[in-house]
């Protein structure tokens, strides 16, 4: 199909800006910007958060964008439709790290929006609608315990609640907003009005192994998995190793073992996804049973019905378990986010955009991840692009992606963006 006079450009040299080796190029550059040597963290409103927002925001100057800082500190760049009331579409990703990292979970799908803008923008397109790139500030909830806070922010979802959310060293949400030079009484305006917003597209590694295993280099998202996540304890009573006998003790750190396997085995018989990814004993003591146990919970599944139903079940189980055992069982709700579907024009676009390298039948994926995109369901409608990634592994320091995949992948994403231009 030929292109619109508008979107023909003016490419005169044939030389394309913003490839693959330099998006991975920068990914390395960012991966310097950590609060660790020899590992990646980079959480919320820190200096490293700081230093890749003016990096980023360079980037983003020299790809034809107009950097900024929102309320929330998402590092945004902007780019004018042809008129001013023109809706905007949406890119991005986010910036954050969990602990230990690895380089391209949200960096690469950040790097490759704004490559995206620089890349038409090169070639003279002019689309009849603006952009606008966002690299979400704290998608992972590292520092703070919440996820998805830039993406709130933006959604215009923020929650008064999160201003006493306090991090390791007891540091208020509120004090480190402030420390920033953010105010928050302007969270406000990081929102983005919902009658300007055209939709958001998102390019992210698959984190899996689905089209690694496929042989496929890229992959269309069909919905992102609901989560609930959970801070759970058990308490009995601390007691002497030798001394106390087997029908006396109160051993939390047992019967918080057995509810673990309880998660395991409901989750997988029902077809969602539990993990238990953290766990305490106290007083920690090797000749000393634990009269505490503290431990994790991250649920998920296709729908929120399904989630919700196992975790009335592990409840259930573990009460039983608690009560055998003469235990305490408490459960404190840390995170909820509800299942979300894509926007079937946007998706229909990624696939679109997939075909145009290629491969003329897109993989299609649920990502049992989540993403800034849930957020974001909440103010416009989303689909993402998936990229294989090395053995299906993320959040760890081997993380990796083939050049040649990236390159396949910023073809695939404009030619996402052109196509929505085509039927705008």
């Amino acid at each position: 199909m030929s292109l619109p006079e508008w979107l023909n450009g003016d490419d005169k040299d044939g030389d394309v800006p913003f490839s693959a080796a330099e998006i991975l190029e920068r990914c390395d550059i960012l991966a310097t910007h950590s609060s660790r040597v020899g590992a990646i963290e980079r959480s919320y409103l820190t200096a490293e958060h700081a230093r890749t927002n003016w990096t980023v925001g360079e980037w983003m100057a020299q790809a034809g964008l107009e950097p900024w800082q929102d309320a929330a500190g998402n590092q945004r760049g902007t780019l004018a439709g042809p008129r001013d009331d023109s809706p905007v579409l949406l890119l991005g990703s986010h910036l954050d790290t969990v602990p230990g990292a690895g380089r391209y979970d949200g960096i690469l799908g950040t790097l490759m929006a704004i490559a995206v803008v620089g890349r038409l923008e090169a070639k003279g397109v002019r689309l009849p609608f603006g952009i606008e790139v966002l690299g979400f500030a704290d998608e992972e909830g590292t520092r703070f315990g919440r996820t998805l806070l830039g993406s709130c922010a933006v959604a215009g979802a923020w929650q008064d609640s999160w201003w006493e959310l306090r991090d390791a060293q007891g540091i208020s949400l509120r004090t480190a907003f402030e420390a920033f030079g953010l105010d928050p009484a302007r969270i406000e305006e990081a929102a983005l009005p919902r009658e300007r917003v055209l939709g958001y597209l998102e390019a992210h590694i698959e984190q899996g192994p689905l089209l690694e295993d496929a042989d496929r280099a890229l992959g269309v998202v069909t919905g992102i998995m609901g989560a609930r996540r959970f801070d759970l304890t058990m308490v009995g009573e601390a007691g002497h190793a030798g001394g106390m006998p087997y029908g006396r003790r109160r051993d939390a750190l047992l019967g918080a073992s057995e509810v673990v396997t309880v998660i395991e085995t409901l989750a997988r018989d029902h077809g969602a996804i539990g993990t238990v990814g953290r766990m305490q004993a106290y007083p920690g003591a090797a000749n000393v049973i634990p009269g505490r146990a503290e431990f994790s919970l991250d649920l998920r599944a296709e729908t929120d019905e399904l989630r919700d139903r196992v975790w009335d079940l592990i409840q259930e189980q573990a009460a039983k378990v608690a009560a055998a055992r003469n235990l305490d069982f408490q459960a404190v709700e840390r995170h909820d986010a509800e299942a979300t579907v894509v926007g079937e024009r946007l998706a229909e676009a990624i696939r679109a955009g997939i075909a145009a390298t290629g491969d003329t039948a897109p993989l299609e994926l649920l990502s049992k991840a989540g993403h800034d995109a849930m957020a974001i369901a909440s103010l416009t409608d989303y689909a993402m692009l998936f990229i294989r990634c090395g053995g299906g592994i993320s959040h760890h320091k081997d993380e990796s992606v083939i050049e040649a995949d990236v390159a396949l992948a910023l073809d695939a994403f404009e030619a996402a963006v052109l196509d929505l231009a085509r039927t705008f």
